[in-house]
């Protein structure tokens, strides 16, 4: 069987800005991806927006979209 990257998503309840970073003034994501080969990927990419409410939607929702493709490790 062909083991699958896991996403390592450590989500901190108490910060509802985890894994969002604000790099002058446009909100981005970051996340890692643990790799069968014992390598890790960082992802990182711009949500395009300036609003956080607005961003911590998109994040939410491109986590369910990666959840759909890759094991979640927590």
């Amino acid at each position: 069987m062909k083991r699958q990257p896991k996403l390592a998503l450590r989500v901190n309840h108490d910060n509802p800005n985890h894994h969002l970073w604000n790099n002058r003034g446009v909100w981005w994501c970051h996340l890692t991806v643990h790799k069968p080969d014992a390598t890790a990927e960082r992802l990182r990419f711009s949500l395009k927006t300036r609003d956080v409410e607005q961003a911590r939607e998109r994040r939410d929702k491109i986590f369910q979209d990666i959840a759909e493709h890759y094991e979640i490790a927590a």
